[in-house]
């Protein structure tokens, strides 16, 4: 973002409701902008937004759109305010996570899984999320969360920062394996990515297993034992292991 996009941004996100920059009303508001360029986004990737788009979707010109955003990066940040899921609508699940005597890891645990619900809603969110860019009330909403599960684990504001960046980016990376399974064609049936990988790995070891002797007895143990379609999971729990011991040294 330039430094006038990052400006327009902050004011789109977080100013009052923005009226027309000039001509006559149109009937317009940045909610319908941003649903809109978030139905094309989950029909067709992020790739097929644009100004122009919208405001054919919206059955308006092209110059009546920019008179509410100035340009496809503003759209983009309205659009993942309007995608990601309302924080507020996990605070009863953390609630009763709390109150069934769970601490901050059971806490984490639900956020982790709200947030790959809305990665998996609107997959165009992995894209959209990444690098320098203005934050929008419900994604710093969702930061705020995870940061107050950790609030009396006795871990620094940089520990408890980068404890929640490492969550989150389990749950980026699993959700963006999906993404390339499922954009590859993969995923007939059903299956999910680690039934796929299986799948495929199964052909090339019953050719060439004799090369891989640890990867075919760890694919025979999975084909006889089960265990696939564990990966968010898995990580997740082995993660917060970690941050449980961190938390154990901390609070000595």
């Amino acid at each position: 973002m330039t430094s006038e996009q990052w400006s327009a941004a902050v004011r789109l996100l977080w100013g009052p409701p923005a009226k027309p920059a000039r001509g006559p009303k149109r009937g317009l508001t940045l909610e319908g902008i941003a649903l809109a360029g978030v139905g094309i986004a989950d029909a067709e990737g992020l790739g097929g937004v644009s100004m122009q788009r919208v405001a054919a979707e919206l059955a308006v010109t092209k110059m009546a759109l920019y008179r509410y955003v100035p340009g496809k990066a503003e759209l983009v940040a309205l659009m993942v305010e309007a995608a990601l899921p309302d924080p507020a609508g996990l605070d009863a699940r953390l609630a009763a996570a709390g109150s069934a005597g769970g601490g901050w890891r059971e806490q984490l645990g639900v956020w982790a899984r709200g947030l790959y619900e809305g990665f998996r809603a609107h997959p165009w969110l992995l894209e959209a999320t990444v690098g320098a860019r203005v934050m929008g009330p419900r994604e710093l909403g969702w930061m705020e969360r995870a940061l107050a599960a950790l609030d009396g684990c006795g871990l620094s504001g940089a520990e408890a920062m980068d404890s929640v960046v490492l969550v989150a980016g389990h749950v980026r990376g699993i959700a963006e394996q999906e993404r390339a399974m499922a954009g590859g064609g993969g995923g007939a049936g059903g299956e999910g990515p680690d039934a796929q990988l299986v799948v495929m790995l199964g052909e090339v070891l019953r050719a060439r297993g004799d090369d891989y002797p640890a990867l075919a007895a760890a694919l025979g143990s999975v084909a006889e034992q089960g265990g696939q379609e564990q990966a968010l999971s898995y990580g997740l729990e082995r993660i917060l292991d970690g941050l449980g011991l961190l938390v154990e040294r901390r609070g000595r």
